[in-house]
């Protein structure tokens, strides 16, 4: 199968707000609503991360992994999958829409109805990132570590132009595959495997 041509995209914006200015996160849920087109992430320092649409193969990628794991989810019954304008309050005070996420159902029952509503007041247990073509692979790294420290469990860092899936497990090194056409979500996503034919190649 030929491979595609990465797509150039954009960089995200960071603008450093604090100690000028604090969003909180009732003002920012409401800028992420008045702006649907951009993803709007908030660091732990205060800055606001803005990040445009992405180009078609990204896109498709993107879709591609959460169908896989929203298939999975779905025979498994154990947790939700969130896409990938869902964001998430970690606890250093930072706001982060992962590619895609997945929490256990017995989590989210402690929330109320109305912390449901708004940003989800927690760090999945799994996360993933897709890295397009700009993105620097050293600021998703920190991303990763950051949910790593906040709680997460997995976490999976796709790299489709090397063909590498950065694999974070909670309390062990970090995994570098090479080229692989699946990889495992054992043992916290129990039975899971993502598929990568179509991450790596588009068939369109």
């Amino acid at each position: 199968m030929a491979q595609v041509a990465a797509q150039p995209s954009v960089q995200p914006l960071t603008v450093q707000l604090e100690p000028v200015l604090h969003v909180s996160d009732d003002e920012l849920f409401e800028l992420s609503r008045i702006n649907r087109d951009l993803r709007i992430e908030r660091t732990a320092h205060g800055g606001l991360v803005i990040m445009t649409p992405t180009g078609g193969v990204a896109g498709g990628r993107s879709a591609e992994l959460t169908f896989q794991l929203a298939a999975w989810a779905r025979r498994d019954g154990t947790g939700v999958v969130f896409e990938s304008s869902t964001g998430f309050r970690l606890p250093n005070g930072a706001v982060r829409s992962p590619d895609a996420a997945w929490v256990p159902r017995e989590r989210l029952a402690q929330l109320s109805p109305e912390e449901k509503d708004r940003f989800l007041p927690l760090c999945p247990d799994f996360v993933a990132e897709l890295r397009s073509a700009s993105d620097p692979l050293p600021l998703l790294q920190e991303k990763l570590h950051e949910y790593m420290a906040s709680g997460a469990r997995l976490g999976f860092l796709i790299d489709p132009d090397e063909r590498q899936v950065h694999v974070y497990r909670a309390g062990q090194p970090i995994e570098i595959l090479e080229q692989p056409a699946s990889v495992s979500g054992d043992p916290v996503l129990r039975g899971f495997r993502l598929e990568l034919v179509e991450i790596w190649s588009p068939n369109w």
